[in-house]
């Protein structure tokens, strides 16, 4: 569909209209705004938009908590069509900080004033109730979180934006979700994910063959995923004997859409000889060495699943660096224990 430039133009102008209303401190235009603004949005073109999210994300802060998350869900819709997610992230994770900590405090005060099952933070619109009970505030960070964990993910979907969010901040983010998902039973398991996916070394060793591989990961958002590309950098590449996955899909693991049904190649174990699950991340692959170290084994059963990608907008792969050397593939397998011990 083609939309006229002037649909495009009134787009950026209710942009700087509500930018102008918020930081007035007008609610009334400041509502009417935002409401033409996201009516104009369908239409806006690709300039428009990457010149609407930089602009967008800087006001996060002096929007209101309640409409705030919902503009930055619409920050991470720029990001999707096309804005740079790179002046865009910081405001964002700023803001999820900032929510995470006050859903925190909610987890607590909840409990405080006689606990009970938490309120779905999807459940729409909530019971006024709910302010006079734990403070709007932490009420509010609560209903949001959901929003800002989908600006957040749309952010972290670009490799650029994860090499540059600070470690720190990382683990803070981190350790802030799991506290608010231990304390209110809730999972907020795609924002958990995004912050694991790593983009960093890889080793791989083949147990019944002896070989190991140098490999790079970027952007696999779990250990299916990075289950079907192994497979297919190593069985398609003709390093090791198993079952092969056929080219969509692998393909639909890196960059391509869908899913495609899969069966799997091998057991995937720690050189401790745990198992290291499909159903988690590849973070859950201990460092050894100062590099993560996965061991292939002969799959204990047979297992299918659909191929594809946990994140459906970030571009996965897996690329093989360097074959070991015998004795250096030996050294590290001597080193690793079998299941059994």
């Amino acid at each position: 569909m083609i939309f006229d430039n002037n649909g495009r133009e009134r787009f950026l102008e209710a942009v700087t209209d509500f930018e102008a209303a918020v930081r007035e401190r007008d609610v009334d235009r400041s509502e009417r705004a935002f409401g033409e603004l996201y009516r104009q949005f369908g239409d806006a073109g690709e300039r428009e938009v990457g010149r609407a999210a930089p602009l967008l994300a800087a006001l996060l802060p002096e929007v209101p908590p309640g409409p705030r998350g919902t503009v930055a869900v619409l920050v991470g819709a720029c990001v999707e069509r096309g804005a740079d997610a790179g002046p865009c992230a910081p405001h964002v994770f700023a803001e999820l900080a900032e929510t995470l900590a006050a859903a925190g405090e909610f987890c607590e005060r909840w409990e405080e004033t006689g606990g009970g099952d938490f309120p779905d933070p999807e459940g729409g619109a909530p019971d006024p109730a709910l302010f006079d009970r734990v403070g709007a505030e932490p009420a509010l960070a609560w209903m949001t979180l959901p929003q800002f964990e989908m600006a957040s993910v749309a952010m972290l979907n670009h490799a650029g934006v994860r090499g540059a969010l600070d470690s720190a901040l990382r683990n803070r983010l981190l350790r802030a979700t799991r506290t608010v998902e231990e304390a209110s039973g809730h999972h907020f398991k795609c924002l958990t994910y995004a912050l694991l996916v790593l983009d960093e070394p890889l080793i791989v060793l083949h147990r019944p063959t002896g070989t190991g591989y140098a490999m790079r990961m970027r952007g696999i958002g779990d250990n299916f995923q990075l289950h079907t590309l192994v497979a297919d950098v190593l069985v398609v590449g003709g390093h090791i004997p198993g079952r092969a996955p056929s080219p969509q899909e692998a393909a639909v693991c890196r960059d391509q859409p869908g899913q495609v049904h899969t069966t799997g190649s091998f057991n995937l174990v720690a050189p401790t000889g745990e198992w290291v699950w499909n159903e988690g991340t590849p973070s859950d692959i201990p460092v050894v060495d100062g590099v993560r170290l996965l061991v292939l084994d002969p799959p204990a059963y047979e297992r299918s699943w659909p191929s594809g990608r946990f994140f459906p907008n970030m571009t996965g792969d897996l690329v093989l660096e360097r074959v070991l050397a015998p004795e250096e593939a030996g050294r590290l397998l001597a080193g690793c224990v079998t299941k059994d011990g």
